[in-house]
């Protein structure tokens, strides 16, 4: 990797979309080029090819959970970690073209992901109007700037960059809906414990039958490892064949962290540690009596004197 690709930040596109405005919260973001891409994949696989040092992506909505595209390429492909994550409020405006009122909107469009947002608000405001999905909320600005949408479901923030007007704001279906963005880059050391920090991995089961999920869900509970997201994802290999994406309270320097990453790994074929980073809303863990650092030491140090017949 070049100085200059080091310094290159990567992005869903075109500008003006959310994950712009959310990867521009972080303070580093003064300091690097980003660029815009034009999917997620493409945005990872920049970093996989040694030509930008991070990528930003959305990965979880507090409406629709999980965002497939982010989840599946951290599953597969050349491994790439975590180490920052942001959470950014969501509500969208109506971007029309100058001159356009409520009643000539009869086609819009915007992300996947934005349309179950304001699925209400459009069958009460526009009930008849089209809805077509867009690559991103961004790019549906450009479509509509272009003439092939009356409007555009969007941050207000993109209107001035693609000569649109915000004929309606704050559009919400859910109050305090927020989605989640993660910096990824190629795998290193995790970043420092904080003591509020999350860990995220992908676990593949061994076989299908009974009780095999809930071995997985043990090695946690038995530690006192509070599990904050589970999603199921399939594997590309047949019908009923998935791997299982997970966000679990603590940093792999927890020993009830790490030490249930371990039993994950003896009981499930394969494990991808996707990184341990600061939790952005900054809210540290409760952790359960007998699951501490230093009970896990005083047990160890227990065994060792029974092996050596102290007790």
């Amino acid at each position: 990797m070049t100085p200059s690709s080091a310094s290159r930040y990567t992005y869903l596109g075109p500008e003006g979309t959310f994950t712009e405005a959310a990867l521009r919260t972080l303070p580093e973001a003064a300091t690097r080029d980003l660029v815009p891409m034009v999917s997620v994949p493409a945005a990872f696989d920049a970093v996989r090819n040694g030509e930008a040092g991070g990528s930003f992506a959305a990965i979880e909505n507090s409406v629709e959970g999980g965002v497939s595209a982010t989840l599946d390429e951290l599953a597969t492909g050349a491994p790439l970690m975590i180490y920052r994550e942001v959470l950014l409020p969501i509500s969208f405006a109506l971007l029309v073209r100058p001159g356009t009122a409520l009643g000539d909107v009869k086609t819009v469009t915007g992300h996947p992901v934005a349309q179950p947002q304001v699925r209400n608000w459009l069958a009460a405001h526009l009930p008849h109007a089209h809805w077509e999905s867009a690559a991103s909320n961004a790019d549906g600005a450009r479509l509509v700037q272009e003439g092939r949408y009356d409007g555009a479901f969007a941050g207000e923030f993109a209107a001035a960059r693609y000569h649109l007007e915000p004929l309606v704001s704050e559009i919400h279906d859910t109050v305090n809906a927020q989605t989640r963005f993660v910096l990824v880059g190629q795998p290193g050391r995790p970043a420092a414990p904080t003591g509020a920090d999350k860990t995220s991995a992908v676990v593949w089961l061994g076989d299908d039958r009974p009780g095999a999920l809930l071995e997985l869900l043990q090695e946690f509970s038995v530690r006192g490892v509070n599990l904050m997201r589970i999603e199921s994802r399939p594997t590309g290999g047949g019908l009923g064949r998935y791997c299982f994406s997970i966000d679990a309270e603590g940093h792999i320097t927890d020993r009830r962290v790490g030490d249930a990453l371990m039993g994950l790994k003896r009981i499930c074929p394969k494990v991808r540690f996707l990184g341990s980073y600061p939790r952005a809303d900054e809210v540290r863990p409760q952790v359960r009596p007998g699951t501490t650092d230093a009970e896990f030491t005083e047990a160890s140090e227990w065994l060792g004197r029974a092996l050596d017949g102290r007790i």
